[in-house]
This record gives C-alpha cells, sequence and structure tokens, in this order.
C-alpha cells in the first residue's frame, strides 16, 4: 500500500532513502515503463517491448525482467546484476506530484516532489540523507530530482511515440513461446512490438516524420533489444539448475 506525501524539509528532515536492492524493497518486478530517449541504455542489457498500461489500456513501452509476474532474474542475492537500472526502477520512493499555486494573481499547477511515506525503502538510521544538517537537499536528493525530471519529460514523449506508431499502424502483438531446458513450455501473451513488414514499407514521408522527432533510432533499438530475450532465458535456466524458480 504507498501513500504519497509533499517532500519537505521540516517533517522529513532525519528520513534517509536504502538504495539497496532487492525484492523486500519492491524491486521483484518483471517490466517497468521506459521511453524513447532511455532505449540506447535499455536495450543494451533488456528486452524492450509496449504493453497496455491497466487503468488507461494505452500502450506503453516497458524494459523486461522476467517471464512472469514478480520474476525479476536480474535480482539475484539481492543485487541487480546489471550496471544500468532503468529511472522508473532508480527513481523510488520518489514520485512527482502536482499541487495548485497562485503567481501574480494567476492560477497555475506546479510540479512538487512527493515520496512514498510506505515504503520500505525509508529509514532514519541507513541510506542516503535527504537533507543535510545544515539545511539545504543533499546531492542525492539533488540527483533524484533530476532523475524524476528526466523521467516525467521522458515519458510524456513515449506517449507521443506510442501515439505516431499508432497512427502509422506500426505496433502489433505478439505471443512469445518459450521452452527452458526441463521441457516446460510458456507463453507470453498481451505485449507489443514494432510491426517490422509494415515498417519496411513506409513512405519516404512517414520515415522522414520519425526521423525528425528522433523515433526512427527508438524503433530500431527496440527491434534490436529482442536479442536480450535469449539473455533472459539463460538466467532463467540458471536458475532451474540451481533448484530455484
Amino acid at each position: 500500500m504507498t501513500q504519497h506525501v509533499l517532500l519537505n524539509s521540516v517533517d522529513h528532515q532525519h528520513l534517509r532513502v536504502i538504495t539497496d536492492r532487492g525484492s523486500q524493497y519492491g524491486d521483484n518486478l518483471w517490466f517497468c515503463p521506459t521511453f524513447p530517449q532511455e532505449f540506447r541504455s535499455v536495450q543494451a542489457q533488456y528486452p524492450i517491448f509496449f504493453v497496455k498500461e491497466g487503468a488507461s489500456g494505452r500502450l506503453l513501452p516497458v524494459a523486461l525482467f522476467g517471464f512472469k509476474q514478480q520474476e525479476n532474474l536480474f535480482l539475484q542475492h539481492n543485487n541487480w546484476q546489471q550496471s544500468y537500472i532503468p529511472l522508473s526502477v532508480l527513481r523510488q520512493p520518489f514520485l512527482i506530484g502536482q499541487q495548485q499555486v497562485r503567481e501574480h494573481g494567476v492560477e497555475q499547477i506546479q510540479r512538487v516532489l512527493h515520496i512514498d511515506s510506505q515504503s520500505p525503502r525509508l529509514s532514519e538510521s541507513q541510506g542516503e540523507a535527504l537533507f543535510l544538517s545544515y539545511g539545504g537537499n543533499s546531492p542525492y536528493l539533488d540527483e533524484m530530482t533530476g532523475v524524476l525530471e528526466t523521467l516525467h519529460l521522458g515519458l510524456q514523449d513515449s506517449q507521443r511515440f506510442v501515439d505516431l506508431l499508432l497512427e502509422l499502424n506500426l505496433l502489433e502483438s505478439f505471443t512469445l513461446a518459450l521452452q527452458l531446458d526441463d521441457g516446460s513450455k510458456h507463453q507470453m501473451v498481451g505485449f507489443y512490438t514494432i510491426a517490422e513488414t509494415v515498417l519496411q514499407q513506409l513512405e519516404a514521408s512517414a520515415l522522414t516524420l520519425l526521423h525528425q522527432h528522433g523515433y526512427l533510432q527508438a524503433i530500431y533499438l527496440q527491434i534490436a533489444s529482442q536479442s536480450r530475450i535469449r539473455q533472459l532465458l539463460q538466467l532463467k535456466n540458471q536458475l532451474l539448475q540451481a533448484g530455484r524458480d
């Protein structure tokens, strides 16, 4: 259960954030949202696909960590095995909220920093301090503020990216059939990927439009990332051989 509250240096002066990795901190995710500007870093280590968001039904790109709910194959011995952690995971337990402010007699919506007060990452005895003892934000909090701003803008751009893909019929559903070393077979359904046949037949004007928005590169990075499925299978088979599931 989450409870988002406005972060401030009075109520949260002594608050710290545990930055260790582990399922006890909610890192046992089988995928997380990503965005086009992050694809270059993500595709080097994780497969990228598209899924429908539960609440809105809108499609969004995600980095895949496992093959089922609460399975992060990169999370082993309480350590995240890859060097790059997507920003939507790294930003926990922070999030961007909104509040209404009046400036020069005009009501405006202002972005503010919230924190999940129920997060298991919060502590007053261990972890990274949020505020300096003599006042002001800690370097860690400033870093997380930057992460959140990048993530916020990236997810906004991600929706524009998906909208254009849909307009050009460049997304198609697929079923990922898997066979593990123990002979068991599994299917992953509900995921979408780039329709490569449609991509190959796009007119020059559509390709130019994608390129102008920086999305053509993102498309090819997504396609290239699918080769990372082999690594996921290898990790899954290793866990099976070790007697874990």
